[in-house]
């Protein structure tokens, strides 16, 4: 039998797995709450297949995601990456993952680490949503809203409120898993 899934990830195989296997699940270690703020940061205005397509070539492109060695790359390493061919080559959004890591570093410095940061706007535990279809799920929300505008007070870049709430559901404060997918509970 099919499992019921939210039709979203229907469309390919790598979705699907993203789908089954991450998306939504809580994440409160700080090295994966970089890398999606990382790819989130990326996907700003593309579709996230674009983004989960090219995510082992940001991998290495952004040395395992690690916040340290990213918050060190110098104009060179960024002009290398904007003529890298395997992520997405705005300069813009190259150069707001070196400022997004630089701003993370603080974050961690002031609250002893991101995830206790973020997790604050949702009181440390996921928001369930119980939407019955997919045209149930916000793209903002008033959580997303007031955790972009703290972001962007902090010095983060790509941080709007709809790039957040796609953060907030990729690393699981909200679940929007549609009430008849089998990961929902």
């Amino acid at each position: 039998m099919t499992k019921k899934r939210c039709a979203w990830c229907e469309k390919t195989d790598l979705y699907k797995d993203y789908h089954d296997n991450e998306w939504g699940k809580p994440v409160y270690d700080d090295p994966t709450l970089f890398e999606f703020l990382i790819l989130e940061t990326f996907q700003a205005g593309l579709s996230w297949y674009t983004v989960l397509v090219k995510r082992d070539n940001f991998r290495k492109a952004f040395a395992g995601f690690d916040v340290q060695k990213v918050a060190k790359f110098t104009d060179a390493k960024l002009q290398v990456l904007a003529e890298d061919v395997g992520i997405i080559r705005n300069k813009l959004k190259i150069k707001a993952a070196v400022t997004n890591a630089q701003a993370f570093i603080k974050v961690q410095e002031e609250f002893g680490s991101f995830s206790k940061y973020i997790w604050g706007f949702v009181d440390g535990k996921p928001i369930d949503n119980n939407r019955k279809t997919l045209r149930d799920v916000p793209a903002t929300t008033e959580i997303s809203d007031a955790l972009s505008k703290d972001l962007k007070k902090r010095g983060f870049k790509f941080v709007g409120s709809t790039v957040v709430y796609a953060h907030m559901q990729a690393t699981g404060m909200v679940n929007d898993h549609v009430e008849d997918c089998w990961v929902r509970n």
